[in-house]
């Protein structure tokens, strides 16, 4: 069944737990699609996990909806939401809802993620105006890596947890469908959760949240060059695909590969007649 905004609302009113994963892809999107996963985000830690970058931080919007339309042709029945990057909407409302706008009609989304709390309300505000679907992130956002001096865990202190607190009631209030809890202390994150109408999707944030989201290349163990703490791996698949190329080299150097049933065959008269 299609999955929609509406969806993921009435999964917190049936104390129901939403799946979803990061993908980037047309591929992968099909394969987790396929297996039944409720959301797909395109994230922007595409810049890290699919480009290479040292963060987030370099990703265009261009970039997003190059990706966020590989995806969508892949997923038929999940949600996909879009990563709004850095600088696309920290401007002015009006760029944030052309930039929103983008990434619906030419990236195909069916939602757009921004990060941050009451600093960017005018901007959810203006693109929920526009019918189009917002799902807030709070806690850490990496977009905002320089400001917290790396990637640290949020609402440690009495202040920031009551301003995680206040955020999360902002958002919901201007019209967020759902909200991203990002490396909060598991508790913290539980009153969070009670404190609004709205679902809850934790990575790095305990069980209490209404739903779980991990980048798909962390959970089958395909990009290792950091590993959070919050990320159960699944599959190593580094090391079946690092197993299949050395079984695929060996097999070219010894003659292996490819075997006839591999080859196209043609009809040895015409082969005569070219010698003639």
């Amino acid at each position: 069944m299609k999955k929609t905004v509406a969806t993921f609302k009435e999964a917190k009113i049936n104390n129901e737990k939403l799946s979803m994963v990061t993908a980037y892809d047309y591929s992968m999107a099909k394969i987790v699609d396929e297996g039944g996963i409720d959301g797909i985000l395109v994230g922007d830690s595409l810049g890290m996990v699919t480009l290479g970058y040292e963060n987030t931080l370099a990703v265009t919007i261009d970039d997003m909806i190059h990706h966020t339309k590989a995806v969508s042709r892949g997923a038929n029945n999940a949600l996909v939401v879009a990563d709004m990057p850095f600088l696309s909407y920290h401007i002015s409302i009006e760029e944030s809802i052309r930039n929103a706008g983008r990434l619906i009609k030419e990236g195909n989304a069916h939602a757009v993620k921004l990060e941050g709390g009451r600093d960017v309300i005018d901007k959810v505000e203006g693109i929920v105006k526009a019918q189009i679907p917002v799902m807030g992130h709070i806690g850490l956002t990496p977009q905002s890596i320089n400001m917290f001096g790396g990637f640290k865990v949020q609402g440690k202190t009495i202040e920031q947890i009551q301003n995680l607190i206040d955020d999360a009631k902002c958002l919901e209030e201007a019209g967020v469908f759902a909200i991203v809890l990002e490396c909060i202390p598991e508790k913290v994150s539980k009153i969070i959760t009670e404190s609004v109408s709205i679902p809850t999707i934790g990575i790095g944030a305990g069980k209490y949240c209404d739903g779980q989201i991990l980048v798909i290349n962390d959970m089958l163990g395909m990009y290792s060059d950091f590993t959070p703490k919050f990320v159960k791996q699944y599959k190593n698949l580094k090391e079946d695909i690092n197993e299949a190329i050395n079984n695929y080299i060996k097999d070219i150097k010894t003659g292996a590969f490819p075997e006839e049933k591999h080859s196209f065959n043609i009809d040895e008269q015409i082969l005569d007649k070219l010698n003639k």
